[in-house]
């Protein structure tokens, strides 16, 4: 089997729509390409293939319906074209996808969400539970208020971080060039194509451009970069080019369209490579001969009721290791209690967590994809 081939075993994606696709060179929201784009992820929705979408365009959409001509230096009226560009936003991708029947969600992330370990379970909980509602969440960075994604970040790096998040399969990063060419072809009108390379290669980014247009915050660099980004949980990438027709149905079934940037592992596979590799822990979970039979045998949750003593003071989301009895290390886990909600629930059924805390949180100590046997 191809790499081609294998993008059709693809069952999560990320899909990441740049400014200048969405915007109709500054002209406002491209109603027409939004409708072929959502058409066609509905189309892939039907193939049961679940989908979190990267949007930009909150500024560009914002720059256009407050009249402004050239995209702000101050930070204050990039945070007002950003309010007022994300009204417009997610009206024309919820009318887009309540056309064929689908219900959409908002979600703004700044990179904080994703790197504090407690945001990080909240956000992975959030998305994994609207797309096992059918939902296709609409996510953006959170613009309005944080400032140093408006002036260092890109929607590329978001959406490799969503794809890291959710254990997506596949990247799709669409813009306006048909994908990753060996030289710069605004300048090299014969500079070949990248087909295929792997995302790991380094002379991929002295092949990028660095240069980004008048709306748009990236360029070709960050694309690479994202592409990198993505593969190190197993997400495969593919550059291509937004305004090619059917584009994303022609991706699902193979075709040689963009640039495809293999990862060169299963994603569930790096995920768990990660977690191993993390040093820090911050506490530890001494567990019963059962619940170290379960894990061991198979690779199952780890629930309170297997947890006979906790020790050290860690929050919720953050790295811990999971002991027997005689302190043989067994597993490590981000943990979805505090220790101090831990020593709570600690022995007890999930269905008595609610009695005992107050609140109905997950029935896990421990989630089955945020834990590595040792």
């Amino acid at each position: 089997m191809t790499s081609r081939e294998s993008i059709k075993a693809s069952r999560r994606w990320v899909i990441k729509i740049g400014s200048a696709l969405l915007t109709a060179g500054g002209k406002g929201l491209d109603s027409k390409a939004i409708a072929s784009w959502t058409a066609q992820m509905v189309e892939l929705r039907k193939q049961g293939i679940e989908i979190v979408l990267v949007s930009s365009g909150a500024v560009a959409e914002g720059m256009t319906r407050l009249g402004w001509a050239e995209r702000p230096h101050s930070l204050h009226n990039l945070q007002a074209a950003a309010a007022v560009g994300q009204m417009g936003l997610v009206q024309a991708y919820e009318s887009g996808f309540q056309r064929h029947g689908l219900q959409t969600a908002q979600i703004l992330l700044g990179h904080d969400d994703i790197s504090a370990r407690d945001r990080y379970l909240n956000a992975r909980g959030t998305l994994s539970t609207l797309l096992k509602l059918g939902v296709i969440p609409v996510v953006n960075e959170n613009d309005t208020v944080v400032t140093d994604e408006i002036r260092f970040g890109d929607n590329d790096t978001l959406a490799a971080l969503v794809a890291n998040l959710i254990d997506a399969d596949l990247l799709v990063i669409l813009t306006d060039q048909n994908g990753l060419y060996e030289k710069d072809p605004r300048y090299h009108i014969d500079a070949p194509l990248i087909q295929e390379a792997s995302a790991l290669d380094q002379r991929l980014q002295h092949m990028a451009s660095g240069s980004a247009g008048a709306l748009g915050r990236g360029g070709m660099i960050t694309k690479v970069r994202a592409a990198k980004l993505a593969a190190r949980s197993g997400a495969n990438t593919v550059i291509a080019g937004g305004a090619v027709e059917r584009i994303l149905i022609k991706i699902a079934e193979g075709g040689a369209v963009g640039t495809l940037l293999v990862s060169g592992q299963k994603p569930l596979a790096a995920r768990k490579q990660w977690l191993a590799g993390m040093l820090q822990v911050a506490g530890t979970l001494v567990l019963d001969d059962g619940a170290v039979d379960v894990l061991r045998a198979s690779g199952k949750s780890l629930l309170p009721v297997g947890v006979k003593a906790v020790q050290g003071d860690f929050k919720r989301g953050e790295l811990v290791t999971c002991v027997a009895a005689a302190g043989t290390e067994i597993a490590r886990g981000l943990v979805n209690y505090s220790a101090a909600e831990a020593r709570m629930i600690l022995g007890v059924s999930s269905s008595q967590i609610e009695a005992l805390l107050g609140y109905q949180g997950e029935k896990e100590m421990i989630h089955r994809d945020n834990l590595v046997l040792l």
